[in-house]
């Protein structure tokens, strides 16, 4: 049994590492975030180039239980941010219909009260390299730069590391992987 998990794991590796150097391929840390406009679940045209100034908690999302959990705290970061210079935006980067994202909006343990934005032509997730990797959660600071990334929804991308990362931001720090 042990040598059959031995050749499992041996066979597994390189496709496993080979998913991780994709994904770091998506993470651009200290590069200019990629703009977009998209139209929010609610009506509005939403730009990102419009929050400059501000920092900005940006998850992409698809319709997916990890992906409830990590806007769900994303909800949390955004209600612990108020009053100060943060955005937070959620992006349905996977194309699913306005009906489609309403309904899992509406599943959420917690009323989503950032902007929730659909993104019909995967625009976002070409630009981040999303796809495989969601939920993705970026801190992008004042200048339009992405200073912090993570992928999935573990402690790593907890509201706690989150708010972590925006204060240093907003203390004039820059956020490091």
């Amino acid at each position: 049994m042990k040598r059959t998990w031995w050749v499992l794991g041996a066979l597994l590796s390189p496709i496993l590492a080979a998913h991780l150097v994709l994904a770091a391929g998506s993470f651009k840390l200290g590069e200019k975030a990629p703009s977009f406009t998209l139209t929010a679940i609610t009506g509005e045209t939403v730009a990102l180039d419009s929050y400059k100034g501000k920092v900005v908690v940006l998850g992409l999302f698809h319709i997916c239980d990890p992906c409830m959990m990590q806007g769900t705290t994303l909800q949390k970061v955004s209600e612990l941010m108020k009053g100060k210079e943060v955005a937070v935006l959620g992006v349905n980067s996977s194309g699913d219909s306005k009906k489609s994202v309403g309904e899992f909006l509406s599943a959420f343990p917690v009323k989503v009260t950032y902007p929730y934005l659909l993104d019909p032509s995967k625009v976002t997730d070409k630009l981040y390299g999303g796809g495989k990797f969601i939920p993705n959660v970026y801190v992008i600071d004042q200048q339009g730069v992405i200073r912090w990334q993570r992928v999935g929804n573990m402690d790593l991308a907890g509201d706690a590391a989150i708010v972590a990362e925006v204060e240093k931001l907003l203390a004039g720090g820059q956020s490091k992987m």
